[in-house]
Order: structure tokens, then C-alpha cells, then sequence
């Protein structure tokens, strides 16, 4: 791998965690319906940039993961992992920050019957969301698990990201599986903030090579 061409995914991943890291401090707390309304325009304006970050994180990762080529079995299977979790990332940012939001806008003037109506499209929404936000959290701990420990062995980058990210992946898949509720805002943010930690110190140590 080209020093120039590491030096951009560095460069890209930096860009994509700061990215995240700005979509959590803007995304907004969900409330009801009349809530929803209120919080039309930062709604869109937080899950466009998570959006935006995808491109820029995948990038990096295909860079990060041609770096460790030297455990190849580790830094493959993590890209291709994180691959099925960074486009269910996009799915729930989609279906939320844009199709809600704008299913809501729609009704904005509606009577509370038919708003109470609407409740089960709500539900739903929910669900396909926490569906989707399960497999980015599954993803983005097992791609990082697999890229720390692949770190680890060929001292590729410097090893204590390695062994943080290891920490760090593990702490997550243990939350995961002992059905710890990683999904509500809060909860999120913190994953979110803890992974794009990683995420920045992975491109800084990419551009520093």
C-alpha cells in the first residue's frame, strides 16, 4: 500500500469519526408526535451527516484493512462484516431521519385521531430501526474486534490501538448478547462516541506511518 494512498484513508477516516461524533451532538432526543414536528429540521440536518460519514468511514476501513494485509483472514472478514453494518446504518438513518420525518410533516395539521391512528406506523418504524441499529452495533464491534487483534499480531500500527479496540469491541459484544439495551438514545451515544474514539486514533496512527 502506497504511503500517499494510507495517508487518505487516514485522512478519511478522521473525517468520518468527526463526522459521527457531530451527528450525536445534534441528534435530537425522540419525544411524540407534536415533538417530532418541532424537531423536523434538526432531525434531518443530524441523521444527513451520519449519512455523510458512511462514505468516508468505508473508504478508511478498505485503507485500514489493506494495511494489515499481512493477516489477511482478520483484516478481510472485518471489512466485509462492517460492510453489512455500515449499510444498516444508512438504512435506519434513511427511514429515519427522512421518511419519518417527512411522513410526520405531512400530518402535521392532522386532528389527534388520526394522529392517535397513526400510532402502529410509529411501532413499526421503531422496529425496523432497532433491527437496524443491532446489526451496526454487531458489525462495528466484531470489524473492530477483528482489526484490533490483527494489530496485535503484525504490529502494523502502533499496538495499544490494538488492544483498545480489542477492549473496547469485546465491552460491546458482552453488552450486545446479554440483551443490554444499546438501542435507546443515551446508550447509543455513548457506543457511538466510544467507536468513533477508535475510529479517529485509527486514522491519526494511518497518517503518522
Amino acid at each position: 500500500m502506497e504511503l500517499k494512498e494510507q495517508k487518505g484513508a487516514g485522512l478519511s477516516l478522521i473525517l468520518g469519526s468527526l463526522l459521527m461524533i457531530v451527528t450525536m451532538v445534534l441528534h435530537p432526543v425522540g419525544g411524540d408526535f407534536n415533538h417530532l414536528v418541532n424537531i423536523f429540521t434538526m432531525g434531518k440536518i443530524a441523521h444527513g451527516i451520519a449519512i455523510l460519514s458512511l462514505p468516508f468511514v468505508t473508504y478508511g476501513f478498505w485503507g485500514l484493512t489493506r494495511r494489515l494485509k499481512e493477516e489477511p483472514f482478520l483484516s478481510n472478514v472485518g471489512f466485509t462484516i462492517v460492510l453489512f453494518g455500515l449499510i444498516a446504518a444508512m438504512l435506519a438513518a434513511a427511514i429515519n431521519g427522512f421518511v419519518l420525518m417527512d411522513f410526520v410533516k405531512s400530518y402535521k395539521d392532522a386532528s389527534q385521531d388520526t394522529i392517535d391512528s397513526l400510532q402502529p406506523f410509529f411501532v413499526l418504524i421503531r422496529k425496523f430501526n432497532h433491527a437496524f441499529d443491532f446489526v451496526f452495533i454487531g458489525g462495528i464491534c466484531l470489524s473492530i474486534l477483528f482489526w484490533s487483534l490483527a494489530i496485535i499480531k503484525t504490529k502494523a500500527l502502533n499496538v495499544w490501538i490494538g488492544y483498545f479496540g480489542a477492549i473496547l469491541s469485546t465491552l460491546g459484544i458482552i453488552l450486545f448478547v446479554s440483551g443490554y439495551e444499546l438501542v435507546h438514545l443515551v446508550e447509543f451515544r455513548i457506543f457511538v462516541f466510544g467507536n468513533a474514539a477508535w475510529i479517529l486514533c485509527a486514522g491519526i496512527f494511518l497518517r503518522r506511518e
